[in-house]
């Protein structure tokens, strides 16, 4: 069968009745994505204050970033994305999720069966096209999911970077809060260093990542709105945050940077570090430092940290304090400057050769100065000076 007999499929924003038809929380498949699965919760809790929140216009204005693919009225498919920078020239697709058996029924004898790859191209080729303003997408895929790997090497996404997740048990956090970290400028974070902190992010990754990542000092900058979500999401879901940088004072720079968040729900507390690279010996310190901070909170959880294949010191040193490898995961990106050409196909066999030639013509007389008629025969005269002629 064409794929033209195939049902269609349609994608549109999830809406507030999509919630019961999923039943997220008697489904027992919606175990395998556990973050997808509560962040459709939070979404059913707080619907109504998300749309209060929505209906201000601010600069990281944007949907609660849900999409559905519907078939035949059943939803076959939920994505979820949101802009990565605040200039918001890449965007992130943070969780998908697919029917992976879609059967729909065209009559008693036969049965047409659309694929999970149909159904999620689609959910990705509608992003692509409607939002105009995402330069490159970004997204994070598990190395065991074949599936998932398949659907986005499909849609034109290649490997950026490998990563790794650490988990540090509470008895190493415990020796490591023993230790007193030598860092006599670690400073608390405010909107005044997002200069600082932006500089280090940059000479902290490849160039490629750079690229891709686009990120700029207002990035790094907390504004009163963020504020106020943060505090309500620390509130309802008990936990908090810390963040502190080191800075060097010869070089006016920062050359280290942690963000902690503390859950007291949670199993594992989760944690972002970013260090120069011609000042590795931070390791050690930051890490007694976040040890000491982890017991202080809850010193039976153990903390999450993440290392990219571009950091050997990072994963040598996490291997040589005892961390266990938890997951394995791959960082892929996607280019979306020819979606014209990915969105309507322009043919050229019905160009007409007048049609070309039409932008061709003289816009306005030749300068009438410049020529001169002598004996039926045109003549140039040099404008530099007017009297000489050859």
């Amino acid at each position: 069968m064409s794929n033209s007999d195939k049902p269609k499929i349609l994608v549109r924003p999830l809406q507030y009745r999509d919630l019961e038809s999923l039943n997220l929380f008697e489904d027992g498949a919606w175990d395998e994505h556990p973050q997808l699965k509560q962040a459709l919760h939070q979404i059913d809790r707080w619907y109504g204050a998300i749309e209060l929140v929505r209906s201000i216009p601010h600069p990281y204005h944007y949907r609660h970033g849900f999409l559905v693919a519907e078939v035949d009225r059943q939803i076959q498919g939920i994505m979820q994305v949101a802009p990565f920078n605040c200039t918001r020239s890449t965007w992130q697709v943070k969780h998908v999720w697919v029917n992976r058996q879609i059967k729909v029924a065209e009559n008693l004898e036969d049965t047409t069966v659309l694929t999970a790859m149909d159904c999620g191209s689609q959910l990705l080729r509608y992003c692509f096209e409607k939002i105009v303003e995402a330069s490159n997408w970004l997204l994070e895929v598990d190395v065991n999911d074949k599936a998932a790997l398949g659907l986005y090497r499909h849609n034109g996404f290649q490997p950026l970077a490998q990563l790794t997740y650490w988990e540090v048990a509470p008895e190493i956090l415990q020796e490591l809060s023993v230790n007193v970290p030598d860092l006599p400028n670690l400073l608390p974070v405010r909107n005044n260093d997002a200069q600082l902190l932006y500089q280090l992010d940059t000479v902290a990754m490849p160039p490629l990542l750079r690229q891709v990542f686009d990120r700029q000092i207002h990035d790094f900058k907390i504004d009163v709105i963020q504020k106020v979500v943060t505090g309500v999401r620390t509130y309802f879901n008990h936990c908090r945050e810390a963040r502190q940088y080191v800075f060097e004072s010869q070089r006016k720079a920062a050359i280290g940077y942690y963000h902690l968040n503390l859950s007291l729900e949670a199993a594992v507390h989760t944690a972002e570090l970013t260090v120069h690279p011609a000042y590795t010996w931070l390791y050690p310190e930051l890490m007694a430092q976040m040890a000491q901070v982890c017991q202080a909170s809850s010193p039976q959880r153990a903390l999450q940290l993440v290392s990219a294949d571009y950091q050997p010191e990072r994963e040598e040193y996490l291997q040589r304090i005892g961390a266990q490898r938890t997951k394995h995961s791959l960082l892929m990106s996607r280019s979306v400057w020819h979606k014209v050409r990915e969105a309507k196909h322009i043919s050229l066999e019905g160009l007409q050769l007048s049609d070309v030639l039409s932008g061709l013509q003289p816009v306005r007389n030749p300068i009438p100065s410049r020529w001169e008629s002598s004996t039926g025969k045109d003549k140039f005269v040099l404008p530099c000076d007017g009297g000489a002629e050859d």
